[in-house]
């Protein structure tokens, strides 16, 4: 096995390696994602229907605004630094070539923009660990849609990663606008996604 994508932290390479051999034998069911988050291998079953509607319905918008040589993944395996772990966004938005090649993961830190999209068994994961771990990578930006959020279903933008944690750039409901800045330049209308 080589190195893996993302460097472990100082003495703990046998430890880091052990997960990442588990997180790639890891014979979960179909349609389940495998994932490392801040130093445990989890499991999370298949996405709901809305779950998968919503990634669509974004990723249709994506495709009117990103460049040519760009793509938008669904289940692209990104490493973040150290022992932060190996998540699989539900949708990442990265340069093609970063993606072309060996291997089954990319660095984080190539990713322009991250989606995430609670579940109710795990949103946390999404709320809490995915957002240290993209901001410890440095990923420009995050977009956490929660439609589980208590109260009301809400999109978070993070963004302006500084010393591992985001900057909030805007919170709304769902049924208000949020707009992604540049290199997007989009006006995303929350309205259009299901809520549970």
């Amino acid at each position: 096995m080589g190195a893996p994508t993302g460097d472990p932290a100082p003495g703990h390479d046998r430890e880091w390696d052990d997960l990442v051999r588990i997180w790639e034998e890891t014979d979960a069911p179909e349609g389940c994602k495998v994932e490392i988050i801040e130093g445990i291998v989890t499991v999370s079953p298949p996405p709901s229907k809305d779950h998968n509607t919503t990634a669509a319905l974004l990723q249709r918008r994506l495709y009117h605004v990103v460049p040519e040589d760009w793509g938008i993944f669904q289940t692209l395996a990104v490493s973040v630094p150290g022992r932060g772990g190996i998540h699989v966004p539900d949708l990442v938005v990265m340069p093609c070539a970063a993606v072309i090649g060996p291997g089954n993961r990319v660095p984080a830190e190539e990713a322009r923009l991250v989606v995430e999209i609670t579940s109710k068994a795990n949103a946390n994961h999404d709320r809490i660990g995915k957002v240290r771990g993209y901001a410890k990578a440095g990923v420009g930006l995050f977009l956490l849609l929660d439609p589980w959020h208590s109260g009301r279903p809400t999109a978070t933008l993070y963004g302006e990663p500084d010393g591992g944690t985001y900057r909030v750039l805007d919170t709304v409901e769902y049924g208000e606008k949020l707009t992604l800045p540049e290199p997007f330049g989009l006006v995303l209308d929350t309205g259009v996604f299901p809520v549970s």
